[in-house]
């Protein structure tokens, strides 16, 4: 994993005093201790959708293979075409995709050809069949036409030998499709990173199970399982741990054994029921942060034994906004993704007026809209507390309000990193 260091309290933020870092200084810090996994395997292409590439693709042949026509029409020779008027080619045959015309195209000749077809030797430009008449094997072409117009050269898209995709880049359906075009049925991809989650409390129910005074659903587990589902990692799922120190300590060390990663939510704020920094201080080497952030001011990082530790606070958005903003970046660092940030901040104009006082990042939920000139705006989602996980399902973006700023009226431009891409 590299190599490893621990913050103090002071530096961290972790103790309840303390100064907090802010969002950047602990992205800087997750980057600093985190690292690719070793490890690949060859997979069928269909099965290397989402995967990441673990070597470079260079291109065994030329894209397209052949020059060909990128319209219907008629393949010519240019210097035949007059320079004004209109003149006669005859019609000498037929190019079809897959079935190339063989014979010779003399001067005063042209062949039919669909898009994709080989141009026949010797013609160098394709007329639209919109712009020709046609009477039998006769073709009436008009001059006012470029050279070398729809036509596509071999190896226009690609050449051989050329360096199609480095390594470390994810594969997507136009990713999937290029490695299809150049005939490659199996390729090699990192393996898949290994996360172990599990949720802590003993409030914490089942789906299923009746509730008590004082209970809840396990929502995070859910909300962990999905998040992580779509980053595409290899998950183990440890249920929900009890506010037992025997029960906390055996499942950190079977996460470890088992996981790249262990994610956890709930048990970070370091209270009389919370067991998770006593096995830390024993099992790991971690430092507790309060990040100047909101939601999600506590958040604990580091490893436990060989594993990497993410603990994230309990209240729902605030496992969903630092999953978004922490462990997703890191996770795809470990997946060897070139781009572990695939989603740019851009900025709008807000419709909403947003409370907020200086000191800390807040990431709000809202929503990404066009008004009625068609212009990109956002507006609030209404209430943000950190327990109110419809927020995240009626918004589709966060707007990022920095530490310094203040309360956010009308018209304001503001950062908006949307949830498409990341979510």
């Amino acid at each position: 994993m590299g190599k490893r260091s621990t913050i103090s309290a002071a530096e961290c933020g972790g103790g309840h005093g303390a100064a907090a870092l802010s969002v950047d200084e602990a992205l800087q810090h997750i980057a600093s201790q985190v690292q690719p996994v070793s490890g690949f395997e060859k997979v069928a292409l269909r099965s290397a959708l989402g995967r990441v590439l673990a070597e470079d693709i260079y291109s065994p042949i030329g894209v397209p293979a052949h020059t060909n026509s990128a319209m219907d029409g008629y393949a010519v020779k240019h210097r035949d075409l007059p320079e004004s008027g209109v003149t006669k080619l005859k019609l000498v045959g037929t190019s079809l995709a897959g079935k190339p015309f063989s014979g010779p195209v003399a001067h005063g000749q042209c062949v039919r050809i669909m898009t994709g077809a080989v141009m026949p030797d010797g013609t160098d430009t394709v007329i639209m069949q919109e712009q020709v008449e046609r009477e039998g094997d006769t073709v009436r072409v008009g001059g006012d036409h470029k050279h070398g117009q729809n036509v596509r050269a071999a190896g226009e898209d690609l050449h051989q030998g050329q360096l199609v995709f480095a390594t470390g880049k994810q594969v997507w359906p136009p990713e999937l499709g290029m490695l299809a075009s150049l005939g490659l049925g199996e390729i090699v991809v990192k393996r898949r990173v290994r996360v172990a989650f599990f949720s802590t409390g003993d409030e914490l129910r089942s789906i299923g199970e009746a509730l008590s005074k004082g209970e809840i659903y396990d929502s995070n587990r859910y909300t962990l399982f999905a998040m992580l589902s779509r980053l595409g990692v290899d998950i183990i799922d440890m249920g929900v741990v009890r506010d037992d120190r025997e029960a906390t300590k055996d499942a950190f060390l079977e996460a470890a054994r088992n996981a790249d990663a262990i994610v956890t939510s709930g048990g970070v704020s370091v209270g009389e029921a919370d067991y998770v920094k006593e096995t830390l201080d024993a099992f790991g080497r971690v430092s507790f942060w309060q990040i100047a952030m909101k939601p999600g001011r506590p958040l604990a990082f580091g490893h436990v034994q060989d594993a990497v530790f993410f603990g994230l606070p309990g209240n729902p958005v605030s496992v969903m906004v630092t999953f978004y903003q922490f462990v997703a970046p890191a996770l795809r660092r470990m997946m060897g993704q070139s781009d572990t940030n695939p989603v740019s901040v851009f900025r709008v104009r807000c419709q909403s007026r947003l409370k907020k006082s200086p000191g800390r990042t807040e990431f709000q939920r809202a929503l990404l809209e066009r008004d009625e000139k068609g212009e990109l705006v956002v507006r609030s989602t209404g209430q943000q507390g950190s327990g109110l996980l419809h927020s995240m399902s009626s918004a589709n973006c966060f707007v990022i309000l920095p530490s310094d700023s203040g309360t956010v009226e009308p018209g304001t431009l503001v950062e908006v990193q949307p949830f498409h891409g990341i979510i």
